[in-house]
């Protein structure tokens, strides 16, 4: 494999380097005093290419170790900017909500299509776990299980881009608190629906499955609502 001209138009000095490194299969990165001599680029200007590299997790950087290149991931780079893209205004969630949305509904077919029995008996696991939560008393957050659900599904999507995009979904959606529910009933439709997804799954009535996960996603969260004499733990 070879990394096209084009593709390096946008990258520093240390992340060709790197890259062409990863290539060769060569997990250790020199010292960027080393690195200097040889990319003819400054240890200062180096030392800030690293850190972006690090932050980005294209790198890792530990004290006895060194540097090391890390397997490409798009988590920590997507993560860093839809972060700070809805610090700036919660708009931002809402296009990415939307994104992630559209592309679950795309996947859909074909992921149901690559489940396993193993993978349709953890739904079936998952759903019964997030059931018994919320006739608890007091009612438990199902939130590890939601996620869970949606992961389990589209556990076999083989587009790391794609799987970066429904990953950092939901840990946005934990940090702007939308994993926070104090409204049963809404929870209650909630697994309603998914119980119908895994029922059209298990069985095979794949359009079933297909209509029950397309219009849980048009649920409106509620946060407002008090539930009265229930709290959630």
């Amino acid at each position: 494999m070879m990394i096209f001209a084009n593709s390096t138009n946008h990258l520093s000095e240390f992340l060709r380097y790197v890259a062409e490194k990863s290539l060769s299969g060569e997990e250790r990165i020199p010292a960027l005093t080393v690195l200097s001599k040889e990319l003819q680029v400054s240890v200062a200007s180096l030392r800030e290419q690293l850190e972006v590299a690090r932050v980005l997790g294209f790198v890792e950087v530990k004290p006895k170790t060194g540097i090391r290149w890390l397997p490409y991931c798009f988590t920590p780079t997507l993560l860093l900017s839809a972060s700070y893209a809805i610090t700036i205004s919660s708009d931002y969630f809402e296009h990415f909500r939307d994104m992630r949305n559209h592309l679950e509904a795309t996947y859909f077919l074909e992921s149901v299509a690559k489940l396993t029995k193993n993978d349709i008996d953890q739904l079936n696991n998952i759903l019964l776990r997030a059931e018994e939560k919320i006739i608890s008393r007091p009612p438990n957050l199902p939130h590890a299980e939601h996620r869970e659900f949606h992961a389990r599904i589209f556990s076999n999507v083989q587009n790391p881009f794609v799987q970066s995009i429904f990953s950092v979904y939901w840990d946005i959606y934990e940090y702007q608190g939308y994993a926070i529910i104090n409204d049963l009933d809404y929870l209650k439709r909630v697994w309603h629906f998914h119980r119908l997804v895994y029922e059209g799954i298990q069985t095979g009535n794949i359009h079933q499955a297909m209509e029950a996960f397309l219009e849980h996603k048009n649920l409106m969260i509620k946060n407002n609502k008090s539930v009265p004499s229930q709290t959630f733990e």
